[in-house]
């Protein structure tokens, strides 16, 4: 009995959780937990008093709602049927109603109890309960932060953005001049492979916004940093500045994916939602400032923490430390950019966090040359509204404790990484036999910091 009482106080407390249109039920059937495993879920289970289909314990018993309904009305009202036959009446789904009688004897063989039954008194109190934890539960939600239609627009925006501009399959680095490595000698024949011979340097810096800006390339898109990296103790002799430029043999390739990136952050920002309302000049400033931290930003995508490398498709396009060192770079910049791409990497963001960064980042009024600070700042603001209610509707814990402070800590990282880029730039584009291994369009948007 007492194993009985356990089943039923833990079953009094299971109601409490059931919606009020179930409440009639629950007064009729005062159900028990199925005890079938999950196993067994699917095996159809029969009512024990007539052999119809059961939809779980009633009253302590595996019935039908038929015979679930019968028994609490006969008991409430303290029916005494008679047997119209001699007693022993088999009660199936189809004569059930024949013999009340038999039917109730039959309840009570199987297990059926009066007990379980509610009062009415008992009723009214578990309407009331489920009531209040309703009106508890409705409280809550309407407490609990939710993303507007409007900013699920943005965000979908940003998403589509994204995937216009950025080629998984990297299909297109095929297109670049190719990658050489330790191979100094074949930097010319590499160069005269280039398929980026347009001239771009006498046009107007507004045609970065036109269709035809790079139309070498598809729209499929991807971007990538200045590629990728393996802290290995062989590049040591690189960390300082005093590169030696005679073997950047991986400069022609590099920069071949650089200003693709570039062109694809261009489309990028062309669709970010209060983009194009800017001034051209403002669109120009901004887009100058941030589209190397916006590269790095996205070059995430293809970082792997096992090797510390950008990995894009084939082994030709896997990038290491000594790769970029080959294209100019030092430590200085390499080291601190590993570090951010692997730290970046562990705050697992969503694909949706992951493009709201990239949209406050190239939208920070603080840019120099920026003229309507006030309006960039608010479509900044809006932004960040808008990933600050994303985290906290859609990012589960642990992983969204401080998330947003850390984002807006890589964009203060990225601040940092993109001065010593400048530096590092600037060293580099001194070397009139480097520098005329850069594209147009990069020295169309890196070129005022050599002026």
């Amino acid at each position: 009995m007492s194993q009985l009482q356990s089943s039923w106080e833990m079953h009094q407390q299971n109601v409490a959780y059931l919606p009020d249109t179930d409440m009639e039920i629950v007064a009729a059937s005062t159900s028990l937990p199925d005890a079938v495993g999950d196993s067994d879920r699917n095996v159809p289970r029969i009512c024990g008093v007539c052999g119809d289909r059961a939809t779980g314990f009633h009253f302590n018993a595996m019935t039908c709602e038929g015979c679930k309904g019968f028994f609490r009305r006969s008991m409430k009202r303290k029916a005494m049927f008679t047997c119209p036959f001699n007693g022993d009446c088999k009660i199936t789904k189809d004569n059930r109603r024949h013999c009340q009688a038999c039917r109730l004897k039959r309840c009570v063989d199987i297990g059926m109890m009066k007990e379980f039954i509610l009062t009415d008194e008992e009723v009214q109190r578990k309407r009331e309960m489920i009531l209040k934890r309703k009106e508890e539960e409705a409280l809550k939600e309407s407490l609990k932060p939710k993303l507007s239609e409007e900013q699920q627009k943005v965000i979908d925006t940003l998403l589509e953005a994204h995937r216009k501009t950025y080629d998984p399959t990297y299909a297109d680095f095929t297109k670049f001049r190719p990658p050489v490595r330790n191979s100094p000698k074949t930097q010319a024949a590499a160069r005269s492979a280039s398929i980026l011979t347009q001239d771009l340097s006498s046009e107007d810096s507004t045609d970065l916004f036109s269709s035809n800006g790079f139309g070498t390339f598809p729209e499929s898109v991807e971007p990538q940093m200045f590629s990728n990296l393996d802290l290995s103790e062989e590049n040591d002799e690189s960390s300082s500045i005093n590169i030696d430029f005679s073997q950047l043999s991986m400069l022609p390739h590099l920069a071949d994916l650089v200003s693709y990136s570039i062109q694809k952050v261009i489309g990028f920002a062309k669709m970010i939602p209060g983009f194009r309302e800017l001034a051209a000049e403002d669109q120009i400033a901004l887009l100058k400032s941030s589209a190397i931290e916006v590269i790095m930003l996205r070059s995430n995508q293809s970082f792997t923490l096992e090797d510390m490398t950008w990995t894009c498709g084939s082994n030709e396009f896997k990038y290491h430390i000594s790769d970029v060192t080959q294209a100019g770079h030092s430590m200085d910049l390499l080291e601190p950019l590993v570090k951010f791409q692997v730290s970046l990497k562990k705050l697992n963001l969503h694909e949706e966090e992951h493009v709201l960064l990239m949209a406050i980042c190239i939208l920070s009024p603080d840019r120099p040359g920026v003229q309507d600070t006030s309006l960039v700042e608010s479509l900044q603001d809006r932004l960040s509204e808008i990933l600050q209610t994303y985290i906290r509707c859609r990012h589960p814990p642990p992983g969204s404790r401080l998330l947003y402070a850390k984002m807006i800590q890589k964009l203060a990282d990225l601040r940092s990484l993109n001065e010593e880029h400048s530096k590092q730039y600037r060293c580099l584009s001194f070397q009139p036999e480097h520098s005329m291994q850069l594209t147009p369009l990069v020295l169309e948007v890196f070129g005022n910091e050599i002026s």
